[in-house]
């Protein structure tokens, strides 16, 4: 069963933890001010929240976001999570950390890092926060072998739409619908999750493929045996840039460089351009996590980021995925590109952002459908491979899955406003046996969508939970953009 404590955790756990004493970024001692900050500021969320008038939409009050929804604007005021956003305290001898939900991954590698452990799964991009990445479903290199962030988690506090915090466990009825619910049930404000030992190296190597049938063998043959050629594989994932010229980048954690240096693509190198350039590579630990980040994948590109003489002028500190979030924040709040379009006469853009989960027999065939319908590269691959069933993203337990991810905009004239490209991979991706993340826009119907996600069991534990149905269900949320 689920237990409701008032509005903080009843006390801190015992915990053997070492490091330099920092609420935030740093791995911190088992210090009892730590959790005296922490149930504060879940107290502050608790007044912030019965402050808001019945029937008023319930938001955070975020500064960043890695959502690709717009949301009808409100007026009301959010929800006040400062002060939840750090590490509590960092066990390495139990391989645990009590971590705040609106903690970013770039703090919470900077807090376990030093003790040479990392997250069992740390998404791409550095401002991605733990509490949303086990609501809203992260993923990375590591997934084939560690599932998806929410399956590290031993133990979670939610603030529910009662206004009250319920401490949930695997098997409780909350803490399993909590994933891909998007705040629909409450919001995580303390996990405990598991962490793994990593050395100070990533040796990569790129493995080219000409055939998409091929390289889903060679995902599958790896997911089950985690080596490839005798060689062990701790991280997996990969690019197809075009039809013919796809690549699986297999990396290896190690101490051992090799006499090797290590590349640094937060310079003026781009990694994904490396992929094709080279054979094999090394990177630091750091730098493996985030390789991805510095140039938002590909998109950087956009804003010019990835050219040589502005990207010696753009400073390094701000090669990273929430400036150019910003940017296209503001690009859309200005309409900068629409408007270019219109005065060079291009035909109206739809905005294509999505990841999907497709079967690792069937990958092939969506890329060769993406490739004639959408028309758009590269395509990130990520394979995945879920612990157990999850009711609200039925992946099949142990069946291998890769994740597409593309991120862009296609030219489709005045029918744009239909969203026709979007709405055909949804329908392709249900065809195929898949699923699609609900990070960006989505235009189910009602119907498929509670088919598809699980509606029934969503709802009644949202009215076991949430009675009053203060906070926005999911559908209406991800669907109809509330």
């Amino acid at each position: 069963m689920s237990d409701a404590v008032p509005a903080a955790r009843r006390g801190p756990a015992a915990c053997a933890t070492h490091g330099r004493s920092s609420f935030r970024g740093v791995a911190v001692h088992n210090v009892p001010d730590h959790w005296a900050q922490h149930e504060r500021a879940v107290a502050r969320l608790a007044a912030s929240y019965a402050a808001i008038p019945a029937g008023a939409p319930v938001r955070l009050a975020k500064r960043t976001t890695n959502l690709f929804r717009v949301r009808s604007a409100t007026s009301a005021p959010g929800l006040d999570v400062s002060g939840l956003d750090g590490v509590i305290e960092v066990d390495p001898v139990a391989r645990t950390a009590e971590v705040q939900g609106m903690c970013t991954y770039e703090d919470l590698v900077d807090a376990t890092l030093p003790h040479g452990l990392i997250p069992l799964v740390v998404p791409q991009l550095r401002t991605i926060t733990l509490g949303g990445a086990v609501t809203g479903l992260g993923i990375e290199s590591t997934s084939f072998r560690n599932g998806l962030p929410h399956e590290s988690v031993l133990e979670m506090d939610v603030f529910t739409g009662s206004g009250t915090v319920v401490t949930t466990r695997p098997g409780d009825d909350l803490f399993d619908a909590f994933p891909n619910s998007y705040g629909s049930l409450g919001y995580a404000t303390r996990l405990r999750i598991e962490l793994e030992a990593v050395p100070a190296y990533v040796a990569l190597r790129h493995v080219r493929f000409d055939d998409a049938d091929l390289l889903a063998k060679t995902i599958a043959e790896i997911t089950e045996t985690h080596e490839h050629a005798g060689e062990r594989v701790d991280g997996l994932d990969g690019v197809a840039f075009a039809p013919g010229e796809l690549y699986l980048t297999l990396a290896r954690w190690t101490d051992d460089p090799g006499g090797a240096s290590a590349s640094d693509y937060a310079g003026q190198q781009v990694y994904f351009r490396s992929l094709q350039e080279r054979e094999t590579d090394l990177l630091t630990m750091y730098d493996y996590l985030w390789r991805w980040d510095t140039d938002w994948f590909w998109c950087s590109g956009a804003f010019g980021a990835q050219n040589p003489r502005i990207r010696r002028l753009w400073p390094r500190r701000l090669r990273r995925s929430d400036v150019y979030m910003r940017l296209l924040g503001l690009d859309r709040r200005f309409d900068v590109a629409d408007r270019l379009d219109r005065r060079a006469g291009r035909p109206q853009r739809e905005r294509v952002v999505q990841d999907v989960e497709v079967p690792v027999g069937r990958i092939g065939e969506f890329l060769a459908w993406f490739d004639e319908e959408i028309g758009m590269r590269p395509v990130w691959l990520c394979p995945l491979v879920a612990r157990r069933a999850w009711p609200t993203y039925p992946l099949a337990p142990g069946e291998t899955y890769v994740n597409a991810g593309f991120w862009g905009t296609v030219h489709v004239g005045p029918d744009a406003v239909d969203a026709p490209r979007n709405r055909a991979i949804e329908a392709e991706v249900h065809r195929l046996g898949g699923h699609k993340s609900l990070y960006s826009e989505s235009f189910y119907d009602r119907e498929t969508f509670d088919a598809l996600y699980d509606g029934p069991a969503l709802a009644a534990v949202k009215d076991r939970h949430d009675p009053e149905h203060r906070l926005t269900d999911l559908y209406d949320k991800t669907v109809r953009r509330k």
